[in-house]
């Protein structure tokens, strides 16, 4: 199941059932799990560890050097779960030493053609990555989180989960999970991803509960403390109202508002 064109260092690691198409390259250090499909063309380096039942297109660059000034070389690596579909030229990078060593990409994920993932970004699982979506180094993405075509996040951002970053919005803050940024390019709140929620089994009461914490953070003329202190009283019979506070305790860049 690997072409005898494909070439693999010595000590590259490779699992039982996995595809390496033509012209591929896999250097050393490089684990690759039971079940996974690399296509032709495709790069990777390492330290780079792969799990299993993974589908990677060809052209794809994945556990290249960080694109950072400051790394000198020091040993970083790129660490992706199991399930992922990554598509055609998509190109995600190791960390670097200062900035705790991973790149992490979850499980269950769509990296779709052309997105870039820089060093350092802490990606969770069942998330959407369209074409072209991009993140800047040291952004963390939530689980079930839709990045949409030509998306992007600025470094150190948080994201939320089941959030949903629509078509050429730039992110610049922190976005709380469920919520919904679109409309011009520097992207503002407009509203809870309803939809993708649904889509995922949350009953109307659920759905009803993050309305209402939407509305207290976003339309009630509060200020930040005066509506911390409302969610907290919301917080008490809704454990997404609750996850939305612990979102806001841990943002350390401004708060997308």
């Amino acid at each position: 199941m690997i072409h005898p064109t494909a070439q693999i260092d010595p000590s590259a690691v490779i699992g039982d059932n996995v595809s390496i198409g033509a012209y591929s390259v896999i250097g050393a250090d490089v684990q690759i799990g039971d079940g996974t499909v690399v296509g032709p063309h495709a790069v990777i380096e390492g330290p780079t560890r792969i799990g299993r039942d993974n589908r990677i297109s060809q052209f794809a660059s994945l556990g290249g050097a960080p694109q950072d000034k400051k790394f000198a070389g020091e040993h970083t690596e790129l660490i992706i779960g199991d399930r992922n579909l990554i598509r055609e030229f998509v190109t995600i990078n190791r960390g670097t030493g200062d900035g705790g060593g991973a790149t992490r990409l979850g499980n269950d994920n769509w990296v779709l053609a052309y997105v870039h993932i820089a060093h350092d970004c802490h990606i969770g699982n069942n998330t959407v990555f369209s074409n072209y979506s991009a993140l800047a180094g040291h952004v963390e993405i939530g689980d079930w989180v839709v990045m949409a075509g030509f998306s992007g996040a600025h470094q150190f951002c948080k994201i939320g989960a089941h959030a949903f970053i629509g078509m050429g919005c730039l992110v610049g803050s922190d976005v709380p999970p469920f919520v919904t940024m679109a409309n011009d390019q520097r992207g503002r709140p407009r509203g809870i991803n309803s939809e993708g929620l649904k889509r995922r089994g949350f009953d109307a009461p659920r759905i009803s509960a993050i309305k209402r914490a939407y509305r207290t953070l976003y339309m009630a003329g509060l200020s930040l403390a005066d509506a911390r202190e409302q969610l907290t009283e919301q917080a008490s019979g809704s454990e997404d109202v609750r996850a939305m506070l612990e979102f806001l305790d841990r943002s350390e860049r401004a708060l997308a508002r």
